[in-house]
């Protein structure tokens, strides 16, 4: 039931659990395979490092491998739409650009890797945002076997509570805690750059945490070096953009 469902979302406290969650739902539905990215370094040039980019997914190796790691995925045909657009797009806009020959060298060979995998029916969902520089969406994969007709059915009878279900997730998503593949950052981190964001300087958190001043300073340069940044204040704004800090240890 979709109460049920959003309670479940609602009430999950890591991003695995969620993601765990919602892609069985959506698999009820016919999405067997997904596939969310969300950044908040977007520009007009680029969608920011890859490494700060929060991608999950529940594809196999193979497409991780092809698809995400070489980067293909910049290049996917729905990425220009999810760019540019919120809401919901059925993939037979794929079809029609392949028709009428609008697609790039690139692009084709990003579509060219998909119906290699199976990917060839599903949905994308793009979520608004207020800031230009996020951007969120998730592409759903109909199950193998599954034409663009079948899904579209599926869409026509289920669309608004997909919609809605995955507009839910998104927005627990980007509320919980997340670290790229670099570093996470440890307690001693997190709490030093807490008192830094409350104004505090490097004597100060030494007394609070009744640390050496040294040690602070060891502790707010590896969490410099787990962010990539290069001073403490960009090292406390990216913490917070990723909720990494003042965050309710369970």
């Amino acid at each position: 039931m979709l109460l049920d469902y959003l309670e479940q979302i609602t009430t999950a406290e890591t991003i695995e659990d969620l993601w765990d969650i919602h892609t069985k739902k959506m698999a009820t539905y016919g999405f067997g395979r997904l596939l969310y990215g969300y950044t908040r370094f977007k520009t007009n040039k680029s969608l920011g490092d890859p490494l700060d980019t929060l991608m999950l997914t529940n594809c196999s190796q193979e497409y991780i491998d092809g698809f995400i790691k070489t980067g293909l995925y910049f290049n996917g045909p729905m990425m220009p739409w999810a760019l540019e657009n919120s809401g919901a797009c059925s993939w037979g806009w794929v079809q029609a650009k392949l028709n009428e020959n609008l697609f790039t060298a690139s692009e084709l060979r990003a579509v060219a890797f998909n119906q290699k995998m199976g990917i060839t029916a599903g949905y994308t969902v793009s979520f608004p945002s207020k800031s230009n520089r996020n951007k969120g969406a998730t592409a759903l994969a109909a199950d193998v076997g599954m034409t663009q007709d079948d899904i579209d059915a599926i869409w026509d009878e289920h669309g608004r509570e997909i919609l809605l279900m995955n507009n839910v997730a998104h927005l627990k998503i980007i509320s919980l805690p997340y670290s790229s593949t670099r570093r996470a950052l440890t307690p001693r981190q997190r709490e030093a750059l807490e008192w830094v964001s409350e104004g505090k300087i490097i004597q100060d958190i030494a007394t609070i945490m009744d640390l050496t001043p040294a040690t602070i300073e060891k502790h707010l340069r590896l969490a410099r070096e787990a962010l990539d940044v290069e001073t403490t204040a960009q090292a406390v704004l990216k913490a917070s953009i990723k909720n990494q800090i003042f965050v309710i240890q369970g």
